[in-house]
């Protein structure tokens, strides 16, 4: 009886460290908006906007656990695969309601992947 009543007590000590884990890891994660402005190739501006429900600007939202993670991903979101849809965007970001690196936009204007209507 005494062995069934430790491990009775080792698996709720368990479940409440697996329970507790949880509700820290998210407590340290913050929230990254990423606001996205994008500028359309001639005649495309329906696929280039569609990404923001048909407007050419929208916040997304990510979950991260740093200022320097929201700003690799708004770095990231610069990337432009639609060479001939989308000319450029502009990207700043706010981690928990304060702007990433004072608001800058993420999105050189020189990048390699913008520009590119044909």
């Amino acid at each position: 009886m005494q062995k069934k009543s430790v491990m009775y007590h080792c698996s709720k000590l368990l479940m409440f460290s697996l329970a507790f884990s949880s509700v820290a890891a998210t407590a340290i994660a913050g929230d990254c908006v990423l606001s996205v402005t994008r500028t359309a190739c001639p005649g495309k501006d329906v696929e280039s906007y569609k990404k923001c429900d048909g407007k050419q600007s929208c916040e997304e939202l990510k979950e991260t656990a740093s200022v320097e993670a929201c700003a690799k991903e708004a770095l990231k979101a610069c990337d432009n695969a639609r060479l001939d849809i989308t000319k450029s965007k502009v990207i700043t970001a706010a981690f928990d309601g304060a702007p990433v690196e004072g608001g800058k936009n993420f999105c050189e204007a020189t990048r390699p992947d913008f520009n590119k209507c044909n």
